[in-house]
C-alpha cells in the first residue's frame, strides 16, 4: 500500500462518528431527491437516522438536522396540528436542555404559507436552537450565530438512466407542485392572450388544492393549445414530460431556492424565471443561454417573442453544474455537523 493511500485510510479512520437525526421519514420512492441524493452522498462518519416523534423525543442522537420544519407542526386535521405542536414544544424544550445542536437547511427565507400564531411562535424556538444555518445559495442573507453555504445539488446522476424524449418543437411545460404562488392563474391567462400557433403548454404535477385542479382543467377544456397531466408523476414519466419541453416556465411571484429550475436545467432544458439575486447567480454559474429572467410583469408580449430569443441564444450542449456534484456536498455537511458540535470540522474535508 503507498504510503498515499495508508494516509487516507488513517485519516478516514480518525473522523469522528456524529449520528444525525433527520427531520424527514426514511426515504421512498416519493421522497424529495434531494433528500435521497444528499442522505446517498453523506460520508461513512455520518450515521443517519429517520424521524420518528418517538425516537426524537426518547433516543439519543449528536445533532438534529431540519429540512422545512413547518411540517413537523402541521396536520389535516386541527387536533392532530395540535397534537404535533405540543410534541414539538416537548421536543424543543429537550433540545434546549439537553443542548443537542440543530442544524437547519433554508429551503424558504419563510414558509410559504402562514398557519396561525402557535406555528409562527414555534417556528421562532426553532430559529434561537438553530446552532448552524445551511443555505442552498450564496444569496441567502446569513443567520447568526453561523451560516454554511452548501449548494443545492444538481439531479444530473439521478435521471441519467431514464429514457428522454424528443423536444416538441414550440412545448411549453410548467411542471411540480401546483400551489398558488408559482404563477400557475397567470401562467393560463397569458397562454390564452397569446396569439403565436407554434406554442402550446403542458402543465404536469398534483394541484395543491381542488380549486387548482378546477382552475387548469377548465384552462385545457377551453383551449387545444393547453394540455395537463394533474396528478403525482413518477420520475420516468416526469424526466420524459421535461426532456420534451423546448421552454420550462416558472412564472413563479416569489421565488428564491427552487428545485424544479436546477431539475430543469439538470435535464438540459432551458428556463424562463423571475428575475431574482438567486436566479440571476445561477444563471451566471450554468453559462449562457440556459436561464431566460425577466422583470416586470409575466405578460403576453414576453411569452409571445421567448421562443424566438431561445432559439436564437447560443448555449453549450448542457449548462455547467460542477459546482453541484454530490459528493462534495456530503462531505460539506459532515464538515457543518462537527463544527455544530464544536469540533474540528476541516476532519471532514
Amino acid at each position: 500500500m503507498s504510503a498515499h493511500a495508508s494516509a487516507s485510510l488513517t485519516r478516514a479512520a480518525a473522523r469522528p462518528q456524529v449520528t444525525v437525526l433527520f427531520s424527514t421519514e426514511k426515504p421512498n420512492a416519493s421522497t424529495n431527491p434531494y433528500l435521497t441524493q444528499l442522505y446517498d452522498a453523506l460520508p461513512d462518519a455520518v450515521q443517519p437516522r429517520f424521524f420518528s416523534m418517538r425516537d426524537a423525543l426518547l433516543s439519543r442522537y449528536d445533532v438534529l438536522h431540519l429540512h422545512w420544519p413547518e411540517y413537523l407542526l402541521r396536520h389535516p386535521s386541527a387536533a392532530g396540528t395540535l397534537a404535533k405542536q405540543v410534541c414539538a414544544a416537548l421536543l424543543l424544550l429537550r433540545l434546549q436542555v439537553t443542548g443537542t445542536p440543530v442544524v437547519r437547511t433554508l429551503h424558504n427565507l419563510a414558509p410559504h404559507e402562514d398557519r396561525g400564531w402557535r406555528e409562527r411562535s414555534l417556528l421562532r424556538w426553532i430559529d434561537r436552537l438553530t446552532r448552524r444555518w445551511i443555505r442552498i445559495n450564496a444569496t441567502t442573507p446569513p443567520r447568526p450565530p453561523f451560516t454554511d453555504t452548501i449548494l443545492h445539488g444538481h439531479y444530473r446522476d439521478w435521471f441519467a438512466t431514464m429514457p428522454q424524449g424528443t423536444t416538441v418543437p414550440g412545448r411549453l411545460l410548467h411542471f411540480g407542485l401546483i400551489r398558488p404562488y408559482k404563477g400557475v392563474e397567470t401562467l393560463l391567462e397569458v397562454m390564452r392572450d397569446v396569439g403565436d400557433p407554434r406554442l402550446n403548454l403542458r402543465i404536469v404535477g398534483n394541484p395543491a388544492t381542488p380549486q387548482m385542479r378546477t382552475l387548469v382543467e377548465d384552462a385545457c377544456a377551453q383551449d387545444p393549445r393547453i394540455s395537463a397531466l394533474l396528478a403525482y408523476v413518477e420520475e420516468p414519466v416526469l424526466a420524459r414530460e421535461v426532456s420534451e419541453a423546448e421552454l420550462v416556465v416558472l412564472p413563479y411571484r416569489q421565488m428564491h431556492n427552487s428545485g424544479t429550475l436546477l431539475l430543469a436545467l439538470s435535464l438540459a432544458r432551458p428556463v424562463l424565471a423571475p428575475w431574482s439575486e438567486s436566479n440571476a447567480a445561477i444563471a451566471e454559474e450554468v453559462g449562457p443561454g440556459w436561464v431566460f429572467l425577466y422583470e416586470g410583469e409575466f405578460d403576453a408580449a414576453l411569452l409571445t417573442g421567448m421562443l424566438d430569443t431561445v432559439r436564437a441564444a447560443p448555449r453549450g450542449p448542457a449548462p455547467d453544474l460542477s459546482q453541484r456534484d454530490w459528493p462534495r456536498i456530503g462531505q460539506l455537511h459532515y464538515r457543518t455537523y462537527l463544527e455544530a458540535l464544536g469540533k474540528d470540522g476541516e476532519a471532514a474535508l
